[in-house]
Formats: C-alpha cells, structure tokens, sequence
C-alpha cells in the first residue's frame, strides 16, 4: 500500500521560547466548525504575541473530507483507530501520522462537532488520567476554553487522540460544537477564542483567560462514560422528531421524540434512558435502528 503524503499543517512560532501546542481540526470529514476556526486561528496568531510553538492542523482526515463523509474510503473511524499503522489502510496511516504529532507536542486540542447527523450544544472534555499533574493540566486546559459545559470521563476509551496523547503523557482536551450540516459562525469564532484563552492559561500569552461561568462540571470514571453513541439509540428505523432542544434538563423516562413509520400510521415514543442535560441531538431526520438519537450528560451521577 502507498504511503500518505505529510498532514498538511501550518507551524507558528513565538519569539521567545516555551510549549508546543497542537490544534486538530477533521479528525471526522463531515465536521466544519473546526476547520474554520483552526484557518481562522492561522491569521490571529502572530509570532510577537506569544511565546513556544502551535502546531495547526484545520482538516486531519482529508480522505473522509473529500467524501463529505465521517470517514475514509475504509470506512474507518479515525477517532477509534489511533495509533494507526504505517502501512495500513489510509485511516490507519493517518492515525499513524497524527500520533507522531501528538507525540511531539506538550499539549493537544482536539476540536469536532455533530457532523452531517446531529446538533451538540458547546462543551469541553478530558480523560481521567492517572497522572495528577496531567490530570490538573486538562481540567485548567477545559475550564480555560470557556463554554458551559466540562467533562471529564473515562481513561480506557482506546482508539482516540485522546488516548494516544494519555500513552504520551501529553494533557490533552477536545470540544464538541455545532455540526447538522452547516458551519455555525458562532462556534467558529468561539473555538478560535477558546483556543486562544488555552494558550493564555497555559502561558503562552500575556492576555488574562477571561472569567466565564460554567453551568455544568461532571466527573464520570464509570467504564464507557463519554461514549457519545451509547445510550438513547433507535429502538427502531424511521423519521425521528426531537422534543427537547440543546442543553434541556431531562429526567430518566422523560419523551424526547418520535420515530414514524413512512405514512405516520406507527409511531414509537423515545423515552430518555438518563436524567441530565441534553448536549447532542441527531438533526438528520432518517434514523436506522440502534443508531444514536440523543447525548445525555448524566448530572445525577459523578465520580471523580
């Protein structure tokens, strides 16, 4: 099998001395308000305004973008394929590729969004790592980013970048926001200033992180948690109509829509498997059975 070409990214670097962040955009194709951001952060940085290094990368998974589609020509995911293979499929070389980044850096964002399929509303997370030092550095990392929501979750999720920055010891954060099809303008300036406002608590620039409120902080160590597909699938194939919006409070039992049959003569009640804070909802009407329809941030249960 041929090898990749080099992921293209953009390298800026400070005047003075001091970390290497890394910024990836695309891990999944279909996923555009990273993208933008990571292009706009390309013009926001400049090297007399802070110090070390950032790594940038707006479309990691180019394969999968050049389908408009979550995943390659392997119909991999990426983000369950780190570390990858040197000679594998293309996804597996692209993981590969993107582990030896990791690798080399101090400190990873991650940033994705609901895709094609779905709507999530702003929120940052991390793994629970063993290390209290990386630990301390993910929770200051996600709390920096400045949106509503952190969670921290399981370590043993594999797969990911953020298990393979855990295998380097490198404190590393991702983000959710936006998606359904569009490139929310919004999330894109608000990821280019989350961004910023890391590097600021990391020490890389002089600008204070600005004071803002977070409405829900959960630590969950519970095997699977953070798993955004796991619970709230289809029971059945059909069109599914949501009830409740983003960031709704629901309790365990509660409606959070419908599936219908083509003519609307069956009709299927979603009833909510947690009680929480709703972070994700599919927006593409057509549903098949046991795909995801509803992310659900359990608050009445953490575990640090």
């Amino acid at each position: 099998m041929s090898s990749l070409p080099p992921i293209e990214s953009t390298v800026i670097s400070g005047q003075q001395p001091g970390p290497h962040l890394l910024i990836l955009g695309g891990v999944h194709g279909d996923e555009y308000e990273p993208m933008a951001a990571i292009r706009k952060l390309i013009t926001l940085l400049k090297p007399g305004e802070f110090s070390g290094k950032v790594t940038l990368v707006p479309v990691l998974n180019q394969s999968a973008y050049e389908r408009c589609q979550r995943c390659g020509p392997d119909d991999l995911d990426l983000a369950r394929t780190f570390p990858g293979a040197p000679d594998g499929s293309i996804t597996e070389q692209i993981a590969h590729q993107a582990t030896q980044l990791i690798q080399s850096a101090d400190y990873l964002i991650d940033l994705h969004t609901g895709g094609v399929i779905s709507d999530l509303a702003p929120f940052s997370g991390y793994c629970l790592h063993s290390d209290p030092a990386i630990l301390e550095a993910q929770r200051t990392m996600a709390r920096a980013f400045g949106l509503p929501v952190v969670w921290g979750t399981t370590a043993t999720l594999e797969g990911r970048s953020l298990s393979a920055a855990r295998d380097a010891n490198v404190p590393a954060i991702y983000a959710e926001w936006g998606g359904g099809s569009q490139c929310n303008a919004t999330a894109v300036t608000g990821y280019a200033a989350g961004c910023l406002h890391v590097m600021s608590a990391l020490g890389m620039r002089d600008e204070p992180v600005p004071d803002q409120p977070i409405q829900y902080e959960i630590e969950d160590n519970r095997d699977q948690s953070g798993h955004l597909q796991l619970h709230n699938n289809a029971p059945v194939s059909g069109f599914f109509e949501p009830a409740i919006q983003l960031m709704d409070t629901v309790q365990a039992g509660d409606i959070l829509g419908t599936i219908c049959s083509p003519l609307g003569d069956e009709v299927t009640s979603i009833k909510a498997s947690q009680t929480g804070v709703v972070l994700g909802i599919r927006t593409l009407p057509y549903v098949k059975q046991n795909e995801w329809l509803v992310v659900i941030l359990e608050t009445d249960h953490s575990a640090s």
